[in-house]
């Protein structure tokens, strides 16, 4: 594999047996990184592994749970006993569980948020560990974390409440450690992507039809490169960014920030705050529509 992007770089992909997760595995070993391949399924772990070393690249498969607080830890610890360190952590793994709210049960909601959002949360406070004793002893670091969001988590998608919750949790993390773990060394980002995979192709179905000929919007691997470059060292200055990527396209997510705003300058009497509410609505922004209205 040619390219010097990531050369001697570290990572993990979670999630990597398949799909996005394995695209990006790919990308970062085509542009020189080492990589851990982790995903629940061991047998398709290896089965990435293989690939990447078919062309001429490093990685090693860790299956396991990012979910499972122990799991998490082992696996930051793979990284390091194989290769002495960890630059990257991309977290990646997740499913799906649809259902609108009413039908919505407490197994399914805890499933997603627990998958999608402590699997996030469980890597990254184990690498973390790993680069701040780094920094404190007084190694360079320079290091990243790119989290997977989605639209539905930035906007809400009907008949995805669990899963929309916790991207939407996910976009929050990426900006809280962001900005707390800046003093370390690490850049935190974002990515929101539009791709074919199998959480994807029956859910929207008809939108991630392969195309009879040309251009592949859908495919995968179309948004690793935008990994890839987060995940190097020209991308140090850029953190708390969430990213929408898909085909040929890639935009900035725009956030909440506070918008029109009227100030009484004591309490409010609650009948008349129809006149204001009203006013101020109709000097805000009208707001993205949620998926599928």
């Amino acid at each position: 594999m040619s390219g010097r992007l990531l050369e001697g770089r570290v990572a993990i992909v979670s999630g990597a047996g398949r799909g996005l997760g394995r695209a990006h595995a790919e990308e970062l070993a085509r542009h020189g990184a080492r990589v851990v391949i982790n995903d629940f399924d061991g047998a398709v772990a290896n089965e990435a592994v293989a690939a990447i070393e078919a062309a001429g690249g490093e990685a090693l498969a860790k299956s396991g749970d990012v979910a499972d607080w122990k799991g998490a830890e082992e696996l930051i610890g793979a990284a390091v006993a194989a290769w002495g360190r960890l630059d990257v952590l991309i977290n990646n793994a997740g499913f799906v569980r649809d259902r609108m709210v009413v039908s919505t049960s407490e197994e399914e909601w805890d499933a997603v948020i627990r998958v999608h959002l402590k699997g996030h949360f469980a890597p990254t406070r184990h690498a973390v560990e790993h680069w701040r004793a780094r920094a404190k002893a007084g190694e360079p670091v320079d290091a990243r974390i790119i989290n997977t969001t989605s639209g539905a988590g930035l906007r809400g998608s009907v008949g995805q409440a669990a899963y929309s919750a916790a991207k939407a949790g996910i976009a929050a993390l990426t900006l809280v450690a962001a900005a707390e773990l800046a003093r370390y060394g690490v850049a935190v980002n974002a990515i929101a992507p539009a791709a074919r995979t199998r959480m994807t192709e029956t859910t929207f179905a008809e939108m991630m039809k392969r195309p009879a000929s040309g251009f592949d919007a859908m495919d995968p691997a179309n948004v690793s490169p935008l990994v890839a470059w987060l995940a190097s060292a020209e991308a140090k200055s850029v953190t708390g960014r969430v990213f929408e990527v898909a085909g040929g396209l890639i935009s900035v997510a725009e956030g909440w920030r506070a918008g029109p705003r009227v100030d009484r300058g004591e309490r409010w009497n609650a009948a008349e705050l129809g006149a204001v509410v009203k006013s101020l609505l109709g000097d805000a922004a009208t707001p993205e529509k949620v998926y599928g209205t």
